[in-house]
Protein backbone atom coordinates (compact mmCIF):
# COMPACT_ATOMS: atom_id res chain seq x y z
CA UNK A 1 0.00 0.00 0.00
CA UNK A 2 1.49 3.02 -0.73
CA UNK A 3 1.52 6.10 2.27
CA UNK A 4 -1.36 9.33 1.58
CA UNK A 5 -0.15 12.40 0.74
CA UNK A 6 -1.91 15.06 2.86
CA UNK A 7 -0.91 19.10 3.19
CA UNK A 8 -2.97 19.56 6.02
CA UNK A 9 -1.37 19.06 9.70
CA UNK A 10 -4.76 18.77 11.56
CA UNK A 11 -4.96 16.55 14.20
CA UNK A 12 -1.50 15.52 13.53
CA UNK A 13 0.74 15.02 17.03
CA UNK A 14 4.55 14.69 17.78
CA UNK A 15 4.22 11.45 18.53
CA UNK A 16 3.55 10.74 14.77
CA UNK A 17 7.00 12.50 13.60
CA UNK A 18 9.26 9.82 14.62
CA UNK A 19 12.08 8.01 12.94
CA UNK A 20 13.82 11.33 11.09
CA UNK A 21 16.98 13.03 10.70
CA UNK A 22 18.78 9.70 10.30
CA UNK A 23 22.80 10.65 10.62
CA UNK A 24 22.41 13.81 12.57
CA UNK A 25 24.76 13.95 15.39
CA UNK A 26 21.97 16.07 17.52
CA UNK A 27 18.59 15.46 15.49
CA UNK A 28 15.31 17.60 15.91
CA UNK A 29 13.03 15.98 18.26
CA UNK A 30 9.19 14.95 17.28
CA UNK A 31 8.40 17.81 18.95
CA UNK A 32 10.81 20.22 17.53
CA UNK A 33 9.91 18.87 13.81
CA UNK A 34 5.84 19.52 14.95
CA UNK A 35 6.95 23.57 16.12
CA UNK A 36 9.23 22.98 12.36
CA UNK A 37 5.97 21.60 10.31
CA UNK A 38 3.95 24.52 12.69
CA UNK A 39 5.62 27.66 11.27
CA UNK A 40 5.81 26.19 7.57
CA UNK A 41 4.30 28.12 4.80
CA UNK A 42 3.13 24.75 2.83
CA UNK A 43 4.11 21.38 4.08
CA UNK A 44 3.50 17.90 1.98
CA UNK A 45 2.98 14.72 4.49
CA UNK A 46 3.04 11.04 3.56
CA UNK A 47 1.25 9.02 6.07
CA UNK A 48 1.19 5.36 6.87
CA UNK A 49 -1.10 3.44 9.38
CA UNK A 50 -1.40 7.12 11.10
CA UNK A 51 2.45 7.70 11.06
CA UNK A 52 4.68 10.41 9.33
CA UNK A 53 6.56 8.59 6.92
CA UNK A 54 7.84 11.63 5.28
CA UNK A 55 7.52 15.34 4.72
CA UNK A 56 8.56 18.40 2.59
CA UNK A 57 8.13 21.91 4.07
CA UNK A 58 8.37 25.45 2.72
CA UNK A 59 8.95 28.46 4.25
CA UNK A 60 7.70 32.01 2.15
CA UNK A 61 7.20 35.53 1.67
CA UNK A 62 3.70 34.41 0.04
CA UNK A 63 4.23 36.44 -2.45
CA UNK A 64 7.00 36.12 -4.49
CA UNK A 65 9.62 33.58 -3.48
CA UNK A 66 9.59 30.21 -1.09
CA UNK A 67 12.33 28.16 0.02
CA UNK A 68 12.84 24.28 0.77
CA UNK A 69 14.92 23.89 3.73
CA UNK A 70 13.57 20.27 4.50
CA UNK A 71 12.15 16.74 2.63
CA UNK A 72 12.98 13.78 4.97
CA UNK A 73 11.88 10.22 4.07
CA UNK A 74 12.16 7.70 6.93
CA UNK A 75 14.83 5.13 5.90
CA UNK A 76 12.34 2.10 4.97
CA UNK A 77 10.52 3.94 2.75
CA UNK A 78 13.21 5.24 0.58
CA UNK A 79 13.52 4.20 -3.55
CA UNK A 80 9.83 3.97 -3.42
CA UNK A 81 9.55 7.29 -5.53
CA UNK A 82 7.96 8.99 -2.25
CA UNK A 83 10.26 11.74 -1.93
CA UNK A 84 9.51 13.32 -5.59
CA UNK A 85 5.72 12.65 -4.37
CA UNK A 86 5.97 14.94 -1.57
CA UNK A 87 8.16 17.31 -4.00
CA UNK A 88 5.85 17.01 -6.55
CA UNK A 89 2.46 17.81 -4.09
CA UNK A 90 4.83 20.94 -2.21
CA UNK A 91 6.08 22.11 -5.49
CA UNK A 92 2.43 22.15 -6.55
CA UNK A 93 1.41 24.36 -3.85
CA UNK A 94 4.06 26.82 -4.25
CA UNK A 95 3.35 27.19 -8.36
CA UNK A 96 2.24 30.80 -7.98
CA UNK A 97 5.66 32.40 -6.65
CA UNK A 98 8.31 33.81 -8.39
CA UNK A 99 11.06 31.51 -6.62
CA UNK A 100 11.28 28.66 -5.23
CA UNK A 101 14.83 27.51 -3.49
CA UNK A 102 16.42 25.21 -1.66
CA UNK A 103 19.94 23.97 -0.97
CA UNK A 104 21.27 20.07 -1.09
CA UNK A 105 24.09 18.31 -1.28
CA UNK A 106 25.99 17.28 -4.67
CA UNK A 107 24.73 13.78 -4.70
CA UNK A 108 21.12 15.28 -4.70
CA UNK A 109 21.55 17.27 -7.96
CA UNK A 110 20.03 15.17 -10.00
CA UNK A 111 16.97 14.09 -7.99
CA UNK A 112 16.55 18.04 -7.98
CA UNK A 113 17.01 18.22 -11.34
CA UNK A 114 14.55 15.71 -12.19
CA UNK A 115 11.65 17.40 -10.88
CA UNK A 116 12.44 20.28 -13.28
CA UNK A 117 14.97 22.78 -10.88
CA UNK A 118 18.06 24.05 -12.00
CA UNK A 119 21.41 24.65 -10.14
CA UNK A 120 22.43 27.97 -8.58
CA UNK A 121 24.55 29.33 -5.97
CA UNK A 122 23.83 29.33 -2.34
CA UNK A 123 25.81 30.64 0.63
CA UNK A 124 24.69 28.96 4.17
CA UNK A 125 25.63 29.53 7.40
CA UNK A 126 25.15 27.10 10.06
CA UNK A 127 24.95 27.28 13.98
CA UNK A 128 25.74 23.39 14.92
CA UNK A 129 25.26 24.30 18.54
CA UNK A 130 21.81 24.86 17.55
CA UNK A 131 21.17 22.09 15.40
CA UNK A 132 18.64 19.88 17.46
CA UNK A 133 16.36 22.94 17.72
CA UNK A 134 15.87 22.64 21.58
CA UNK A 135 14.48 25.64 23.01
Amino acid sequence: MSPQIVTTLEGLTPAQLGGFFEGWPTPPSPETLHRMLCGSYRIALAMENEQVVGFAQAISDGVLTAFIPSLEVRPEWRGQGLGSRLMDTLLDQLAHLYAVDLCCDDNLIPFYERLGMQRGNAMVRRNYARQSGAR
